[in-house]
């Protein structure tokens, strides 16, 4: 394990308070990769970005060892592929983008996987779940429900808490798009949960 793995997987174990966004630390990032000390651009990936990315990857997957695996991949892409970043928008926008496409092909995995143990032969009944799980699977099931476009801008929004300036760029359209995505997507889960209502 490198050192650069070494610090995600730790970051990955310890929280950490919510750091702001910090675009002007984003240029130390750059600096330290153009030094070519990738150990401090690692440190600085971590503490700046990791907990939103974290997050982010949560909400998109619903599993925690799936999110923390796409976050440590996101990361250590960042790394070896720093030099693609533009400097068009803000590293934390370019490192959700590159998050929301691995957890984009995780869930194309996840759904093909699903449909191949759906025609297979069904196993007993599973066991009752605890209430906060039954809600998780719920939201989930919700979040589901509604285009792919619109769930991605709904968790960057509110799960990354981006602006919708950062939502439009880290799903490549612009702000007004991305304030459309989120509004349908929004509008879509209230449909949603009045029709689940008795």
């Amino acid at each position: 394990m490198s050192d650069e793995e070494a610090r995600v997987e730790v970051s990955l174990q310890t929280p950490a308070a919510a750091p702001a966004p910090a675009t002007g630390r984003d240029s130390d990032v750059l600096a330290a990769l153009k030094s070519n000390d990738r150990s401090a651009a690692a440190q600085l990936l971590v503490e700046l970005h990791a907990l939103a990315i974290g997050r982010t990857c949560m909400a998109l997957l619903g599993s925690q060892s799936e999110a923390e695996d796409v976050l440590q991949e996101t990361l250590l892409a960042a790394l070896d592929g720093l030099e693609s970043f533009r400097n068009e928008g803000t590293l934390r926008a370019w490192l959700l983008s590159v998050a929301r496409r691995g957890c984009a092909k995780r869930l194309e995995l996840r759904t093909r996987e699903r449909d191949l143990r759906q025609s297979l032969p069904s196993s007993a009944a599973s066991e009752p779940i605890a209430e906060r799980l039954s809600m998780a699977r719920r939201a989930r099931k919700l979040l589901d429900e509604i285009r792919p476009t619109e769930r991605e801008a709904l968790v960057l929004r509110y799960a990354a808490e981006l602006s919708f300036r950062e939502v439009g760029q880290a799903c490549g359209i612009d702000e007004a798009t991305a304030r459309k995505r989120v509004s349908r997507g929004l509008l879509r889960l209230r449909t949603l949960l009045g029709e689940e209502k008795p």
